[in-house]
């Protein structure tokens, strides 16, 4: 509940900075208005100078921009922001289902295997007060009775020892995992507020001509970035839907009497490592959404690049072993 808390102050803070757009509008507006003067001058002298008549059309561009730069928030902010919110919603609640099953499965699975210990004689005492005591009174005081105490004392602290260092342990990747969700998340806040203020700026410059495709590019960033929590709600859903096909599985061998459950999680833990893993991929599974430049492109190359230099290397050990095995033929 506090990680959600966190992600809701990061959708606020947007809320917040996206006014500040309208004061970058002003500086904006001057920049475009002679970007505008200088362009439509440069089509007029070029029509004349052609003896052409004039194309009022292309002469349109710097104007419409120019609207959007005055009505920046509401017009080009409010118009993106309103078609992608439904994807943002849609795929939360997809979301919000799966983790609901997983934790009505998960609930239902602790107590399976609470059950299963307990009619396992010789688990049953390590996690029942009552079978520890019973089992207590069923001994003697003679030395091997008393060996057997000592035994099931030390069994039984071993195991609470064990199951805390468990769960200190799969604690520890919870808040891992969530902090991956929430650096991604944070960085996405922060791209979208730079690019939100910035955007009259991006506009402004777009109407110069030869930079017409920094407008492109600006949107394009911008669909990316605000992709990104919707992948990453997606990749939550998949692995939340992997852990529930695991539990109903086991919850399905914990029906038989003669199962003898495993409470080391080890599973949960391996997913939970990907997907820690697998939250900073998220940038580069946008960039294949929608191509932009940008960290996306920074990302593709750098994988481009690993698998260059492991090619390079594979390369260069296949053909060090094909020498070495040519020689030992010719030997």
């Amino acid at each position: 509940m506090e990680f959600n808390n966190l992600h809701q102050v990061l959708r606020s803070l947007y809320d917040e900075m996206l006014p500040l757009s309208a004061d970058m509008a002003a500086v904006a507006k001057g920049l475009a208005g002679l970007g505008a003067l200088f362009f439509v001058a440069l089509k007029v002298w070029q029509a004349l100078s052609r003896a052409e008549p004039i194309d009022a059309y292309p002469l349109l561009r710097p104007f419409a921009l120019g609207l959007c730069i005055m009505f920046f928030p509401t017009i080009v902010l409010g118009t993106i922001n309103a078609v992608l919110s439904p994807i943002v919603q849609g795929t939360h609640s997809i979301l919000e289902d799966q983790v609901l099953d997983l934790n009505d499965l998960q609930a239902k699975k602790d107590l399976l295997e609470h059950e299963a210990m307990i009619r396992n004689p010789e688990t049953a005492y390590m996690i029942s007060d009552a079978e520890f005591d019973k089992k207590l009174d069923e001994l003697g005081w003679s030395p091997s009775d008393i060996g057997t105490m000592a035994t099931m004392y030390m069994d039984r602290h071993t195991y609470q020892i064990e199951k805390l260092i468990k769960e200190w342990f799969r604690n520890l990747l919870e808040i891992l995992f969530q902090a991956a969700a929430l650096v991604i998340d944070t960085i996405r806040t922060f791209f979208l507020i730079v690019l939100s203020i910035l955007g009259p700026i991006a506009f402004a410059i777009s109407v110069w001509d030869g930079f017409q495709p920094t407008l492109t590019q600006w949107i394009t960033r911008y669909v990316s970035v605000y992709l990104w929590l919707p992948v990453a709600d997606l990749f939550s859903s998949m692995l939340a839907k992997i852990q529930s096909l695991i539990i109903e599985r086991d919850i399905e061998m914990l029906a038989d009497p003669a199962f003898i459950p495993d409470t080391s999680n080890t599973v949960y833990i391996i997913f939970m490592i990907i997907g820690i893993v697998g939250y900073f991929t998220i940038p580069t599974v946008t960039g294949w959404i929608i191509q932009a430049g940008g960290a996306g492109n920074f990302s593709r190359n750098i994988h481009q690049t690993a698998m260059k230099s492991g090619n390079i290397a594979g390369a260069g050990a296949g053909s060090a072993a094909g020498n070495i095995a040519g020689r030992l033929i010719n030997k």
